[in-house]
């Protein structure tokens, strides 16, 4: 008879190493949502277009999406923990200039800087684990870490920057970055082991070409369909980025060494997985997106007050992440999921459709919505890498990171673009109230310029802005309902029973 043989449990310095990953993830996915409470803070200080809003929060996750295959498939062949080290350098360097960003353009080309180096962190992180902790076992709490670290993290962007709003000028949410890079670097050189693809191919510069022009004018196509309609420019990204993804995609079929490996995707379970992932992030970021406004500017919180209004469902989101890992003994991971989003589609019914928003109702709403988004992260992560070869580690990490940013950007772009295409299309501005280009852009400038004015003009704008903004959270919150509850389907027909 055969003894199986049993990979090694993880020793101390296997989990010193874990807590090293943690911080670039921490780092990560904090500057995805830190920015939501400071938003109305930089329209003040910048005065950026509606348009330039949304692109400050989404071109970090834009290029973040658009590169980390391509970052993935680099840390393979240089070494993943050097592609760590460089990147932290980099986004530490980024992120002190950006807190002393002149304008609203500087600021997006700071972001996009950000995003850049951010794309080297993330696939080392969940590429390194998959490598370090060999033991089915071990993996799992460690990728229930690092799943926890992630959505933990964004949900708890917005309330770092609710206390730093609350005693610093809008560049702190950036400077924050700085202390932890220096405090990773030495960390990762000394704890993080070093590992690498065997037999790596080479750098395919033409497939990173095509994976950004696939990305790029797809989602822009989205942004501006929201604000100008089906016109030229939005037929041009389309078809420019349907042209570009199919070539992708063929090159990495003919390609002996794909820098990203497209046959992962016949496998029911790992594609399954991968589109839950997507599915579930682009919930979260659209909601803190409106969440944030909400509770500032409707309901009139200071930012750090607004952001312990979320404190709730940040600890639940942590928390669901290892309940989940506990609950896979006796439930299927197809329930588990399953019922993850439609948990994400209840905490969105409540913030929406109970009435005019409260304190409570948007706490509460989080709440639900975080047991939900802890566990289907930790679940879909832990799928992906578990249905993908070792020597592979690095492409299906950055897939699952990849689908994680795809559903960030998607979540501004596109529960964004309907709040901010049905606020502009109710908003009713009196006569006398008509101001310069950008004074009704946002709420947050509508606010603004609503309090220059004489009482009467100045209330009736206010509260038709508000009325045009609370019909906007409506109309967004309906399309996420939507999309979670697809993605319930989709978990249900495609992972394991």
């Amino acid at each position: 008879m055969t003894t199986p043989v049993l990979s090694a449990r993880a020793t101390r310095r296997e989990w010193a190493a874990l807590a090293a990953l943690m911080l670039p993830v921490l780092l990560v996915s904090v500057d995805n949502t830190v920015l939501s409470f400071a938003l109305p803070a930089v329209s003040t200080a910048l005065a950026p277009t509606g348009s330039q809003l949304l692109w400050i929060v989404d071109i970090y996750a834009l290029m973040l999406a658009g590169l980390l295959i391509a970052m993935g498939s680099l840390g393979d062949r240089l070494g993943r923990r050097r592609l760590l080290v460089a990147g932290s350098i980099g986004f530490g360097l980024v992120s002190l200039a950006a807190a002393f960003s002149p304008s609203a353009e500087a600021l997006v080309g700071l972001r996009a800087l950000q995003g850049f180096f951010g794309a080297m962190l993330m696939p080392s992180t969940l590429s390194l684990i998959r490598n370090i902790f060999t033991d089915a076992r071990d993996r799992r709490i460690a990728i229930a870490t690092w799943a926890a670290m992630f959505s933990g993290g964004a949900a708890l962007g917005p309330v770092v920057g609710g206390w730093l709003l609350q005693h610093y000028w809008w560049g702190s949410v950036f400077l924050i970055n700085v202390p932890v890079v220096a405090i990773l670097v030495p960390l990762a050189l000394l704890l993080v082991p070093e590992s690498r693809d065997p037999r790596p191919g080479p750098v395919d510069l033409v497939s990173i070409g095509l994976s950004l022009s696939t990305m790029l004018p797809a989602v822009y196509a989205i942004k501006h369909l929201a604000h100008a309609g089906i016109d030229d420019v939005t037929v041009a990204c389309v078809a420019l980025a349907a042209v570009s993804g199919t070539a992708f995609v063929r090159r990495q079929r003919r390609s002996r060494e794909p820098m990203l490996d497209v046959e992962l995707f016949r496998n029911r379970v790992f594609a399954g997985s991968v589109v839950a992932n997507l599915l579930s992030l682009m919930a979260l970021t659209g909601f803190l997106f409106f969440a944030a406004q909400l509770l500032q500017l409707v309901l009139g919180l200071d930012p750090m007050i607004a952001a312990f209004v979320l404190v709730p469902g940040l600890v639940v989101t942590v928390a669901a992440g290892f309940v989940a890992v506990a609950l896979l003994k006796v439930v299927p991971a197809r329930v588990l999921v399953t019922g993850s989003f439609v948990a994400s589609a209840g905490g969105y019914a409540i913030a929406a459709f109970t009435g005019h928003p409260t304190v409570a109702s948007v706490m509460v709403a989080f709440v639900v919505m975080g047991i939900g988004i802890g566990m289907a992260e930790t679940l879909t992560n832990d799928l992906v890498l578990s249905h993908a070869p070792p020597n592979r580690a690095g492409a299906a990490a950055a897939i699952s990171e990849t689908a994680y940013e795809v559903g960030a950007v998607l979540g501004t772009a596109v529960l964004g673009s309907v709040l901010t295409a049905t606020y502009r299309s109710n908003l009713v501005v009196p006569a006398d109230a008509a101001g310069n280009g950008s004074s009704h852009e946002t709420l947050g400038a509508t606010l603004e310029h609503a309090a220059t004015l004489p009482d009467q003009v100045g209330t009736a704008l206010a509260d038709s802005a508000v009325a045009a903004f609370d019909l906007g959270v409506q109309y967004s919150s309906g399309v996420a309902i939507v999309v979670a509850l697809a993605a319930a389907v989709i978990s249900w027909r495609t992972l394991p029973r």
